[in-house]
This record gives structure tokens, sequence and C-alpha cells, in this order.
């Protein structure tokens, strides 16, 4: 009979300490559990990596003083679009290059460049930044603890940081404040079958047609056509991080 109680004991035991082993495994911060590492992983249901979704910039059609790409990101994932403080979030911002020995500069819009590898990801404790198959980078806003490692390890200041309550909270770009938040390529476009980001439209509205998007793998896509036959550069190339977004005439 002790031989059987001991039996039972060492089974609620042993139960007992996997149950908290794996809570432990959960717990990264005091109140902060993540309540399972397969939500990082719930954007890549439904893609593969038989599509891998990526952008040129012509930067010679990239026009000085225009805003409109920078203007319909923000409008279409819920961004502030005008009077925007420095601490603001933006998604896409537009910065100038200048070539120190022939004093030319370069206009162009700079968003996060979906890496393959992304260093983002790397540095992240939670599993919150990460790559989906598709080549999309993105942040899981609901295991994001604020931390904000990835905007440290972001080559190209891509990040921003929620500082202040949401009011307008689009249902397909949830945001939240105490979050890191980048450009995902219009994900909620391409996941309804649509292969077009916002940048991109108000573009080619504007009559620029400096933005060229689409899949990279296709090699019958406009984009993938366009890299075959224009000379283009990675920002950073240096990093070997192969990056989604390309750039001609930089």
């Amino acid at each position: 009979m002790a031989d059987k109680n001991n039996l039972l004991a060492n089974k609620a035991r042993r139960s007992f300490l996997g149950k908290a082993a794996a809570a432990a495994s959960l717990t990264v911060a005091p109140g902060v559990v993540l309540q399972s590492i397969a939500a990082v992983k719930s954007g890549t249901e439904g893609v593969s990596d038989n599509t891998r979704w990526g952008m040129l910039i012509d930067t010679s059609k990239c026009a000085d003083g225009c805003d409109a790409c920078v203007t319909a990101c923000a409008s279409e994932n819920g961004l502030p679009v005008h009077e925007r403080p420095k601490s603001d979030p933006v998604w896409i911002r537009k910065v100038k290059l200048k070539d120190n020995l022939t004093d030319s500069v370069t206009t162009l819009p700079m968003m996060c460049q979906h890496c393959e590898k992304p260093p983002c990801a790397d540095v992240c404790p939670t599993g919150a930044s990460f790559r989906r198959a598709d080549g999309i980078v993105m942040v899981d806003r609901h295991i994001c603890i604020g931390c904000r490692y990835c905007m440290m390890a972001c080559p190209y200041k891509a990040r921003s940081f929620i500082h202040e309550e949401i009011v307008l909270k689009p249902t397909h770009t949830p945001r939240g404040k105490g979050c890191v938040e980048s450009c995902n390529f219009c994900v909620h476009r391409l996941d309804s079958g649509n292969e077009t980001t916002a940048c991109q439209e108000a573009c080619q509205k504007e009559g620029h047609n400096a933005i060229i998007f689409g899949d990279l793998k296709d090699s019958s896509s406009e984009v993938s056509q366009a890299l075959r036959n224009l000379p283009s550069r990675e920002i950073r190339a240096d990093l070997q991080l192969n990056t989604g977004v390309r750039y001609k005439d930089i």
C-alpha cells in the first residue's frame, strides 16, 4: 500500500513540475505571459515560401517634396496623417541621400526592408518580431512587450514605438500603446487576395510610378522583370541581409 501511495505521489509531483516548467518558460516578465509560441507562427498560416513579396523603388522617379506614399500608408493603417510630432509612429519616411563626391542628392522612401535575415527578429526576446514564410517581417502585438530591442537592431531605423493611446483602430491593423510597429507590405491586402500596397497605388495615382511591388519568385511578375532588366541595389548590402526592398539609381 505504501509503495502504491509513493507511486501516486511521484506521479503527481512530476505532473506539477512539468506544468510549472511550462509556465516558467512562458513567463518573460511579471504579469507578461506568452499564451502560446504558436501565436508567433499564426501569421504564417495560409502562406508558403513559394512566394516572396518584394519591391523595387526607382529613385529617379521619386519626386522631391512628394509624400503621397507616406500619407497613403498612414491613412491605410490608422496612423496620424497630418501635423505629426516627431514621436508619432511612421511606417514610411522620405529621406535624402547625398553623394559626397558629386554632391548629387537622391530622394527615396525608407521603410522596413523585409530582410531574409531580419536583425529585429534575432534580438526579440519574446518572438514578437518574426518573418513569415512569404518574406514579410511583422510584429505580433499580442506578445510584444515594448522593450524596443528591435528598434535598436534595425539598421534602417524602420520601426516606431507607440507612446500614446490609440483612438483610430482599423480592424485590419490592430495597434496599441506600448507596442512596436513597422511597414508590413499592407499584409491585410495580400491575405485578402490583393497584390498591391497603399504606397504603390498612391505613387501611381500621382503619376510617378516609382514603386513596383509583387512576387519576387514569380519570374513573370512586373517586379521580377524590372529587377532583371534594371540595375538595383540593397541599402547596406554589406550586412548581407538579402532585403526584399531594392532601389534603382542610388
